[in-house]
């Protein structure tokens, strides 16, 4: 009986208190428990706390602890927290044996690691005495860098903070996808996660796809072994490709003995190291190295490339880069040739807080002119200095300072296929420019101006510069409202050319102009124009402008109309457009006749149509045309589109530029028929016929037929009679082999003086890191130095290696 009394008492103790010891090793913290086996067995139905007295702390639905085993049982929503050894485990079931310190989690667990990892695994095992978590199942850890860590298998060493892993794949960034950071895979390895170290087997690094700029490339590096000690990762037998993986050899890769990637440094070294292509060996390097990808500037080799020319015979491009500073670098981008030429090429560039220098300058010793027939240095310098001025009350405010100069007349021609890697290669092989310009724009107006001087190349020495000292272009907004806009312009400039000729003038432009007026009963869309011209000028020497000062001022009003109808069909939309501009001008104009000036459909209705800065058409002019277009309703880049325009006038204005026909009473009908209702199918075609409508003086064809894997291109222009003396055909055929490959034939013929300006039948093979081909090119084009030609060219880019290009003749 007293037995029985003080079971109940200690129940109801429990039930009150709501804990219980066992062993002094825990301590229940819960709203319900029972205790059967003699005191042996605790059992809590409800969920609660358990902590034991070296630190751990859990909360779960459900436990059962058995006393004499010393292992305790718990499920549902498990939080195990070790205060001692700062982990935290969440599952749904886990069995902690007591004496062994071991603890098994059943099904999915996740957890953190001193705040600095988080994993992700199931049924694993959490040995307290050896201090590790490890697990047979699929794992992922992630760490405070972001990195992830994926494995088949692990054993994690807490104290250490050391990974051991079997089949591991480990991410870089695992906000990013697979294709945009750096993935390593290993077979098996230790990852001194702490010390950022590594030891593995079998290894393969994925970097992102765009590392070296293209985003189609797959760049990877395997060896069968890796290690990385202090920001040094070396790579044992290893090989690299940019390649896309295919179950087939890369088209090219680089084996090297050993490959070692210094981080602090930031360079990778090949030991040994033997290019291949499709697995045949076609080059050895004993030791070479480069900048790693995540270098923007750092001193190394660049890419280098391999040349062929006929002028100029084989060479070898090979640039340096040498960062200087943050702020400043130098590129050395000497070529050496088969020859006892000698080129030597070098960039600067300096990148100032609002300012940016760059220079690019050249000396080829031993160049033998065909010309002179004897040897020479020529030499180029380029060279820009962008400066941002940062005025108040300005949107933009800068200088600019450029200069280009050669000492030989043909250098840009000889040298353009092996010369230029630089963003200061004149745009025009014939025209060089230097000079300065200030450009400002502020809410109010724009203006920009400076000095300009340029050289022509194909001109004797005493007329081949013309000078722009100075010039300026001004625009503001004088008026604005929903009736009609005021704009002002205002240039000027001072001009010497042709050694003697100087001319000065300054041009004040008064655009009055009204917003669209449309006639809502029958849908006329009206514009009133009035253009107001302001002429000051002086000049020397000129056929055009006077000696003595000139004061012009010219005016053009300008009426416009246009009717746009539309027709909507069930599968297209018909537009028809009658379009027409009533010009009327009181004012003389200055004497154009001679300039060539080229008139077409897609300019008759501007209102500078004749491209005249100092001056306004004369005379009374009326402008007509239509534009018809069908058009497909569900694509309207499909469409048959026709426009006609002429102009008429009431009296012949013998200023207007002769050839453009507008001088006549009534000009040459310009028209255009564009085709393109079908994917394999294209016509382009501009035309003009004489006002007899009997001679069609000029013809501008496009044509293009697409069927299947054969494209053939057609482009012809021809000018007769008033208009000029052109006749070229064009033609590019293109038949793709496959998706990688295809043959393709050009050339361009002048039928005026039967002439064939070149031929080009090419072979290539692309891929996503591989360019090949074979070209043959005949060119019958002289200048200077460039003779008539006949290649046959084999080319070879491997992206992101080099290029290499010789002349199989």
């Amino acid at each position: 009986m007293i037995n029985k009394l003080f079971s109940i008492l200690l129940i109801i103790f429990l039930l009150i208190n709501y804990s219980a010891k066992s062993k002094e090793n825990f301590t229940f913290e819960v709203p319900k428990i029972s205790i059967t086996q003699n005191g042996d067995n605790f059992e809590g139905s409800e969920r609660g706390t358990i902590k034991s007295f070296d630190g751990i702390i859990i909360e779960a639905d459900k436990f059962v602890y058995n006393k004499k085993s010393n292992i305790l049982k718990a499920k549902g929503n498990i939080n195990y927290n070790d205060k001692k050894n700062n982990y935290e485990i969440k599952a749904n079931e886990i069995i902690y044996y007591k004496d062994e310190e071991k603890i098994l989690t059943i099904g999915n667990t996740e957890g953190k690691i001193h705040s600095n990892y988080e994993f992700s695994s199931k049924d694993i095992t959490l040995l307290r005495i050896e201090n590790t978590i490890s697990s047979d199942s699929p794992t992922t850890i992630i760490d405070n860098t972001e990195k992830i860590y994926k494995a088949e298998k692990f054993i994690f060493d807490i104290n250490n903070e050391i990974l051991k892993g079997k089949n591991l794949k480990i991410k870089s960034n695992y906000n990013l996808s697979d294709n945009d950071t750096d993935i390593i895979f290993v077979e098996s390895g230790f990852f001194d996660l702490k010390n950022k170290n590594y030891r593995s087997s079998l290894t393969k690094i994925n970097l992102k796809n765009n590392s070296f700029g293209k985003k189609d490339n797959n760049p990877r590096l395997y060896g069968v072994s890796s290690e990385s000690d202090n920001n040094i990762t070396i790579i044992n037998k290893g090989i690299f490709t940019s390649c896309n993986e295919k179950e087939q050899c890369p088209p090219w890769s680089l084996k090297a003995e050993k490959i070692t990637h210094n981080k602090s440094i930031k360079k990778i070294t090949y030991d040994n190291a033997v290019l291949n292509i499709y697995d045949i060996p076609v080059l050895y390097f004993p030791k070479f190295f480069h900048p790693d990808p995540t270098v923007k500037r750092q001193s190394g080799f660049l890419k280098p490339q391999f040349n062929n020319s006929n002028v100029l015979g084989s060479s070898v491009y090979l640039p340096y880069f040498y960062s200087i500073s943050t702020n400043k670098d130098l590129t050395f981008k000497p070529t050496f040739f088969n020859s006892n030429l000698r080129f030597m090429q070098n960039e600067y560039r300096q990148q100032n807080k609002d300012s940016f220098f760059h220079i690019d300058v050249n000396l080829v010793k031993n160049f033998k002119s065909s010309i002179e027939n004897k040897k020479k240095s020529i030499t180029h310098f380029f060279s820009k200095y962008d400066l941002n001025l940062n005025l108040d009350n300005f949107k933009t405010s800068k200088i600019n300072f450029f200069a280009e100069k050669v000492n030989n007349d043909s250098y840009l021609k000889i040298f353009d296929n092996i010369l230029f890697d630089t963003e200061l290669k004149p745009t025009n092989q014939n025209i060089l420019q230097s000079g300065v310009k200030l450009d400002l724009e502020s809410v109010d107006f724009m203006f920009n101006g400076g000095i300009t001087i340029y050289e022509d190349l194909n001109k004797k020495n005493s007329d081949r510069y013309q000078y722009l000292l100075p010039y300026y272009n001004f625009s503001k907004n004088l008026f604005n409202n929903s009736l009609f806009s005021i704009e002002l312009a205002s240039n000027g400039e001072n001009i010497l050319q042709d050694t003697n000729n100087l001319k000065s003038r300054i041009v004040n432009n008064i655009e009055i102009k009204s917003k669209d007026y449309i006639v809502d009963k029958i849908g006329v869309k009206n514009n009133y124009n009035l253009f107001i011209k302001n002429l000051n000028s002086i000049s020397k020497n000129d056929s055009v402008y006077k000696s003595s000062p000139q004061l012009e001022v010219m005016s053009q009003f300008e009426l416009k109309s246009t009717m746009p109808l539309i027709k909507l069909e069930n599968y297209y939309n018909k537009y028809f457009t009658p379009n027409l501009s009533l010009r009327l001008n009181p004012s003389e104009m200055k004497n154009y006749s001679s300039t060539n000036r080229n008139i077409n459909i897609n300019n008759i209705f501007d209102i500078n149509r004749l491209g005249l800065n100092d001056t306004l058409e004369s005379g009374n002019s009326l402008t007509f045309g239509v534009d018809y277009k069908k058009e497909k309703m569900e694509d309207k880049n499909k469409y048959l589109q026709l426009r006609l325009a002429s102009v008429f006038r009431d009296n012949l204005e013998n200023n207007i530029p002769y050839n453009s026909s507008l001088s006549q009473k009534n000009s040459y009908l310009f028209g255009s028929f564009d085709y393109n209702l079908f994917d394999y199918f294209g016509l382009e075609y501009n035309f003009g016929v004489d006002n007899k409508i009997e001679n069609f003086d000029y013809n501008s064809i496009g044509l293009n037929v697409s069927l299947n894997n054969f494209i053939t291109e057609f482009d012809f222009i021809e000018q007769n009679g008033i208009i000029g003396d052109t006749n070229l055909i064009h033609n590019q055929t293109t038949y793709n082999l496959n998706n990688n490959s295809f043959i393709q034939f050009q050339t361009r013929r002048n039928k005026k003086i039967n002439l064939t300006e070149y031929y080009d039948l090419i072979y290539q093979y692309k891929n996503d890191c591989l360019t090949a081909g074979i070209k043959y090119r005949k060119t019958f084009y002289e200048d200077r130095e460039i003779k008539p030609t006949e290649d046959l060219m084999f080319t070879v880019t491997l992206f992101p290696l080099t290029t290499f290009e010789q002349n199989l003749n």
